[in-house]
């Protein structure tokens, strides 16, 4: 990677170098797919020195040695937290869920109750409201829901906020996103609140790199991937795109972010059906 401006930058008494820097975009790009441009210098820079800061380092070079040792997988976890930004809520871009709900449940449901399996994945879940949400939608169209084979999986590369997904707890502010009709499937606790036992036993969730080969067997009907690929370079988008298309049965759908355009391989199998609305070939076949 090559940095355009080769002026430190300085934040909390800490320098970050233009080699420093590079180090950092590589080995983000390494193990997360971020890509980072040269623009990006002074929010890493801020972020990180405040993380040095806590960890009593003195420079970048050695935090950067501390997250190539061994036992650096919860300090990685901690860079991505600082790299990234969890931006969610209940009931984001609404007119997924309609489509959801509309277009995309109404047959599937009627194949669980023939007795096959339904499965939708909402990856790079962030805190749960996506996959909450998807969660309240088939809810509300099959009450008993629970006695057919359908589950939801929810999974995001950072462990933290997949352990607040999996508390199905959030703030009344948070929950006060969710539309009046689905108020019935959560509980105020306080200043709290939390998600409804029936609809937390759809869900499973998990720790997922999605730059990596995805460790599924079975295929899905519904993939959410919303906001992630934003964070990725273009060859990098392509080859998730292409992984996602894959993972999906035929006439599956994919549903991505609004700032998000699908390209490479991918492209030719997955047909426009709405707003960043994709439906994979009704034939089958695999790019």
């Amino acid at each position: 990677m090559t940095i355009a401006n080769p002026i430190d930058t300085r934040a909390d008494g800490f320098t970050l170098s233009d080699q420093d820097f590079e180090a950092i975009a590589d080995f983000a790009h390494k193990h997360f797919g971020l890509a980072m441009s040269s623009s990006k210098k002074p929010l890493v820079s801020s972020r990180l020195a405040r993380r040095l800061r806590k960890l009593n380092y003195t420079d970048f070079k050695s935090y950067l040695k501390e997250l190539n040792g061994p036992n650096a997988d919860a300090e990685r976890s901690e860079l991505l937290s600082l790299l990234t930004t969890n931006v969610t809520q209940f009931f984001r871009e609404p007119h997924h869920f309609d489509t959801l709900r509309d277009d995309v449940l109404p047959p599937l449901l009627e194949k669980a109750r023939r007795g096959d399996r339904v499965r939708i994945w909402s990856a790079g879940c962030s805190n749960g409201q996506e996959p909450y949400t998807i969660a309240m939608v088939l809810k509300e169209l099959c009450p008993d829901v629970e006695k057919l084979d359908v589950k939801i999986l929810g999974t995001d590369i950072d462990p933290v906020v997949v352990r607040k997904a999996s508390s199905a707890r959030y703030s009344a502010d948070e929950l006060s996103q969710i539309p009046q009709k689905y108020s019935g499937y959560y509980k105020i606790e306080g200043q709290d609140g939390a998600i409804r036992d029936d609809l937390r036993a759809l869900l499973t969730f998990g720790v997922l790199n999605l730059i990596e080969p995805f460790p599924f067997k079975g295929k899905f009907d519904a993939i959410f991937c919303r906001n992630v690929a934003i964070y990725f370079d273009n060859p990098t988008q392509q080859k998730v795109w292409h992984a996602f298309q894959r993972s999906l049965n035929p006439g599956g759908y994919l549903f991505i972010g609004h700032s998000e355009r699908m390209s490479g391989p991918a492209a030719s199998a997955l047909q426009t059906v709405g707003i960043t609305t994709y439906l994979n070939s009704p034939a089958g076949g695999n790019t």
